[in-house]
């Protein structure tokens, strides 16, 4: 189920549950049930979700990884890219940042 965060400065921002529950971990907040984030807290806010690192966290190595890697090389593909959380996180950066500017709070699940 996706999560809708919702703000009087700007348009809604669905993300899926479990990018939005990653994010909101990070800040300290949960995507289970209602949440706020206050104007009082978004600076802090942009400052953890702007200081994530800006590389996906590696996957785990399976145990037949080179026999998985060559076959991959050998048969191109179009499988997605690994997406960190920083990118992940940046349209509700960009929320929080137009909420800031208004005085006007962010919620969820509402």
């Amino acid at each position: 189920m996706p999560v809708k965060f919702k703000s009087q400065a700007t348009g809604d921002l669905v993300m899926v549950q479990a990018h939005a529950a990653a994010v909101l971990r990070v800040l300290g907040k949960s995507a289970e049930g209602q949440g706020i984030l206050t104007p009082e807290d978004m600076p802090a806010a942009l400052l953890v979700l702007k200081a994530l690192p800006d590389q996906p966290e590696p996957a785990p190595v399976a145990p037949h990884a080179e026999a998985d890697e060559a076959q991959a090389r050998a048969e191109p593909s179009f499988q997605d890219e690994t997406v960190s959380l920083r990118k992940r996180a940046w349209p509700l950066v960009k929320m929080i940042e137009e909420a800031l500017a208004a005085g006007k709070p962010i919620v969820w699940g509402v």
